[in-house]
């Protein structure tokens, strides 16, 4: 997400920040570039153009903060105008107290409604959710949200011989009869926005009255995003914006460029097609990642979602009695991969994202670091001195890997089980140590 523009911002602040004294005509020069990275990342163009006067005019002004370094001055101010342009603070879904909320996903078809329906669900947790197939004219969609409602545990609401309308009213009633928290509404697209489709949106919108209209768009078409999302909000009364397909936009025009031209605050980015591939968008976290400032509040919520609780206080005692075996590391290697690939976690660190630019981080090695424990015994897991030249044969042979594998991670969980020891004795301690 947004890898070109984060390498071209960091060059033009690389430059900045190499300057002992900034003038107005460096600061001036420099945002020329910015606004240039900007409409290359398919950014408006009336979006970037008001985005770096807003930048210069703070800069060159009396906004600049004192005590700072010149060029951080300049960064600072940018972060701050880059918050503002996403939307400020975020903007959580509506929840009632009363009877079920109702969100209405609406877009085009191929924006991934259908998938945001079953990973709204998900993401709601504790919440029962009722998914409503209102889609009646894509071949197997309500067979679609059915096998989505089955992967994240949702009930589905089908009705096969009636019209969208009458569909939402039935869900909404049976929802309300049967104590459902939520209702998601999987609505109809079509390839194109036309007359017929926004009616029946409107007459949805009219007879249910949803709490949330949730407009679903594809980050991947930048622009004509934003155009959708203008053509729907002038239509319907969006109350808020999902972006999917996040993970492989390396551009982002369209999450940087919506706010501003519609109105319509982003609430939820798609990172993937897993159910649990949806996050909250924070202006303040997206900005901090466009400028290569990492997002460790994010990392640390990701942590938090997969941590057994319970289980982390049992290796955090055998840390300090140092008796942490190879099988406390497995549970933990366990635990991280459910946060999502090894790559998008690093992103997450400050100072860590951009460099790593064109380094290909390969998740199989854990493949075989997992495959190489569980060929172990209980007994060579708990105590890896025993494992001699032999059982190294055997393991390497039970796990498909190397003998020189299986030597290197033995030696790396020796190294690790030194560095957890001489933090024990400093009194910093390991919380969830990470695998490596």
């Amino acid at each position: 997400m947004f890898e070109d523009l984060s390498q071209k911002l960091e060059g033009v602040f690389r430059k900045l920040r190499g300057r002992g004294v900034l003038t107005e005509d460096n600061i001036r020069e420099g945002l020329r570039e910015v606004r240039r990275a900007l409409l290359e990342a398919d950014v408006n163009y009336k979006v970037a153009k008001d985005f770096v006067k807003r930048v210069e005019e703070r800069a060159v002004g009396r906004e600049v903060l004192k005590g700072l370094h010149p060029g951080q001055q300049v960064i600072q101010v940018v972060h701050e105008t880059l918050v503002e342009l996403l939307g400020g603070e975020r903007v959580p879904l509506v929840k009632t107290s009363t009877g079920p909320t109702v969100v209405m996903a609406v877009g085009l078809q191929g924006s991934g409604k259908t998938t945001l329906c079953g990973k709204l669900a998900h993401k709601m947790g504790g919440r029962r959710v009722l998914l409503v197939a209102a889609d009646t004219y894509r071949p197997a969609a309500m067979d679609q949200l059915e096998i989505v409602g089955k992967q994240v545990g949702t009930e589905v609401f089908v009705r096969r011989d009636e019209d969208a309308v009458a569909i939402c009213k039935a869900g909404v009633a049976e929802a309300a009869a049967r104590g459902f928290d939520t209702v998601v509404l999987d609505t109809a697209g079509r390839l194109h926005i036309d007359d017929a489709m926004m009616e029946e949106l409107e007459r949805i919108q009219a007879e249910v009255r949803p709490h949330e209209v949730l407009l679903v768009l594809d980050g991947l078409t930048g622009q004509d995003a934003v155009n959708v999302a203008d053509t729907f909000t002038r239509r319907l009364g969006v109350t808020g914006a999902v972006l999917t397909k996040m993970d492989g936009d390396s551009r982002g025009g369209a999450a940087l460029s919506l706010r501003h031209v519609t109105g319509v605050p982003i609430k939820f980015v798609g990172v993937g097609e897993k159910p649990d591939a949806l996050e909250e968008f924070h202006p303040d976290r997206m900005a901090s990642r466009i400028l290569g400032m990492g997002d460790m509040l994010t990392l640390v919520e990701k942590a938090q979602a997969v941590v057994d609780e319970d289980t982390a206080a049992v290796i955090a005692e055998r840390l300090r009695k140092e008796q942490f075996s190879l099988e406390d590391f497995l549970s933990q290697l366990e635990q991280i991969r459910k946060m999502g690939p090894l790559e998008d976690l690093l992103k997450m660190i400050p100072g860590v994202g951009n460099k790593l630019k064109g380094l290909k981080l390969d998740d199989r090695a854990f493949d075989r670091i997992q495959a190489i424990i569980q060929s172990m015994t209980r007994q060579e897991r708990q105590t890896p001195g025993l494992i001699n030249g032999s059982r190294r044969k055997r393991i390497a042979r039970g796990s498909g890997t190397s003998v020189q594998e299986v030597n290197q991670l033995l030696r790396q969980f020796k190294d690790a089980q030194k560095m957890m020891k001489l933090m024990g004795k400093r009194g910093r301690g390991l919380r969830m140590p990470m695998p490596f």
